[in-house]
């Protein structure tokens, strides 16, 4: 099977995102965008608004470092078990259409699959005993065993360092165009923008990179959306 210039033989590694890609980022939008917010206000006495508007610059403060996905860190900061109320939601975590049919997929062809993820351990573990997504796979690796966020130059010759992939002979998937355009520096040969990242939103294809909207194209060999 060829799409937009590889064929699945020049592949040897498939690196993942895990959510907005394979999981359904509506959770994680929930999460921090709506429920946090609402539970911060009725601890600090504030309107929705306020505490909303409080919890965006304080997410903006550590945007791009290990901090701003560590949900210990969050505990601490917002004086919330954020990891307890994760396991309390955890009915909202799930695949996106199509994602275990990809992976068994790639199994079938015989990949080496791994897990990229920005995500903190307590969250990644949350997401893997309710979904069952390291079945699926041969590692996750978080951004806390690399040292760097995926979206850091840093980030990709350590992650090169610990799996030991060919960047000419991988393929990285991910729905954050950071993350992307720091694989494309480094040298990742095949990048996939992931445009559906949440089952609620619509879909947000970017001009730089191929953009699915599904997992169909990587299946069947459908047309993805172009850059213009």
């Amino acid at each position: 099977m060829t799409i937009d210039g590889f064929s699945w033989n020049q592949i040897d590694d498939v690196l993942l995102d895990m959510d907005g890609t394979l999981l359904d980022r509506h959770f994680d939008n929930f999460f921090f965008e709506e429920e946090l917010p609402r539970r911060y206000a009725r601890l600090h006495g504030l309107s929705f608004d306020e505490s909303r508007s409080r919890l965006m610059t304080m997410y903006r403060s550590v945007e791009g470092e290990l901090a701003w996905t560590d949900l210990h860190y969050w505990t601490d900061r917002v004086g919330l078990d954020v990891v307890a109320m994760h396991k309390e939601l955890d009915h909202m975590i799930g695949f996106l259409p199509g994602a275990e049919e990809f992976l068994r997929y790639l199994r079938a062809l015989g990949k080496r699959v791994t897990i990229v993820t920005n995500a903190h351990e307590a969250g990644v573990a949350i997401k893997t005993a309710k979904t069952g997504l390291d079945r699926h796979v041969d590692r996750i690796v978080d951004a806390f065993e690399v040292g760097y966020l995926k979206m850091r130059p840093e980030y990709w010759p350590k992650c090169r360092h610990l799996l030991g992939f060919d960047p000419a002979r991988a393929l990285f998937m991910d729905d954050d165009e950071g993350c992307l355009m720091a694989a494309q520096q480094f040298g990742v040969a095949h990048l996939i923008h992931s445009a559906k990242s949440s089952s609620q939103l619509p879909p947000t294809p970017l001009a730089r990179f191929f953009s699915v909207t599904g997992f169909c194209p990587l299946l069947n060999g459908h047309p993805v959306i172009r850059p213009e």
